[in-house]
């Protein structure tokens, strides 16, 4: 049987109902699902720009954001506190995902992980996709300053540009050691959390920066053995390209040793008590495990389960920081 789509109904006259005219002027009725096709096509449209802006690592970044708030308050700081940080955080970092997507849309094109992304495959145009992402740190800057804090704020937008210019534009195409460094921008929404629940910032709010900080490389690291073989195709000297896989599995359990051991130092200041520790102790355990039998056994499988367990242990790590000092 044939649908409405594959016969549309002839209507004879002019085009008075919307539908086509045929080059002997008869009326070609719109398809009875043509609005289903364009409610769907706003869908997709909707769907490619919150693409832009990375969701899933924004995900976790807010976590790191609102457990920080209630270890900075452990009073709790009021839910409107929460859900406008919460919402300024995810406007900042998605837009520095979008613009990200702009900066990088010639790249990505020659990348197999990356050669569907909306700007690549020209669901989006890359001028729309950058004034999306322009829009979205504008808007962050102004609700954080209205509705938490100046100093949110300006954290936020730092972050934003540490991302954008200090590591995409300068240090991915520049040296191994990108991530490394640059990884300073992602480990940012910790100190906005601790500010926007203070409205100011103290020498413990860098045990939270400096977690992140440490966990970066390890984590990214493993996906970068993952899709080495794009990174290498393009000219990007990430650390698997520039120095090989072994050394990038040794450099791996080098600083998911370093992050385990640094862990514990919050303890002994005095900031956390020991339902951090034990969360610390364990979780560290697993992690490096996970490093060493990647280096010592090294297949794809080890480097998607580290890559995997990577993130389960950040937030873990963040969620056992907030419920120490919450009880």
């Amino acid at each position: 049987m044939e649908s409405a789509t594959d016969n549309p109904r002839l209507v004879p006259g002019g085009a008075t109902d919307g539908g086509a005219v045929d080059p002997g002027g008869t009326t070609l009725a719109r398809p009875a699902d043509a609005p289903i096709r364009g409610g769907r096509a706003l869908r997709e449209l909707l769907r490619d720009y919150l693409a832009l802006t990375k969701p899933r690592i924004i995900g976790l970044l807010l976590v790191t954001t609102v457990t920080t708030m209630f270890v900075a308050d452990p009073s709790g700081p009021s839910l409107a506190t929460i859900l406008w940080t919460m919402l300024g955080g995810y406007l900042a970092a998605g837009g520095a995902g979008a613009i990200n997507h702009y900066l990088d849309r010639d790249r990505d094109a020659l990348m197999a992980r990356t050669c569907a992304r909306p700007l690549v495959a020209g669901r989006i145009e890359p001028a729309h996709g950058l004034a999306f992402g322009l829009s979205l740190a504008a808007l962050a800057t102004v609700e954080l300053t209205i509705a938490v804090n100046a100093l949110a704020a300006a954290l936020a937008v730092a972050g934003l540009l540490g991302y954008v210019f200090v590591y995409t534009l300068w240090l991915k195409p520049l040296t191994p050691q990108n991530i490394v460094i640059g990884g300073a921008a992602g480990a940012v929404p910790p100190l906005v959390g601790w500010a926007a629940a203070t409205g100011g910032l103290s020498a413990d709010a860098l045990y939270p920066f400096a977690i992140v900080f440490l966990w970066t490389p390890p984590h990214f690291w493993a996906l970068a053995l993952l899709v080495k073989d794009d990174y290498e195709r393009i000219g990007i000297p990430m650390l698997p390209v520039a120095r090989g896989e072994a050394a990038t599995r040794r450099q791996i359990l080098v600083y998911a040793s370093a992050l385990a051991a640094f862990t514990v130092i919050p303890y002994a200041t005095g900031l956390f008590g020991g339902l951090y520790l034990g969360a610390a102790l364990v979780l560290g355990a697993v992690f490096v495990g996970l490093a060493a039998d990647l280096a010592v056994r090294p297949s794809r499988g080890a480097a998607v389960r580290l890559h995997l367990a990577s993130l389960a242990y950040l937030a873990l790590l963040f969620c056992a920081m907030a419920v120490d000092h919450l009880v």
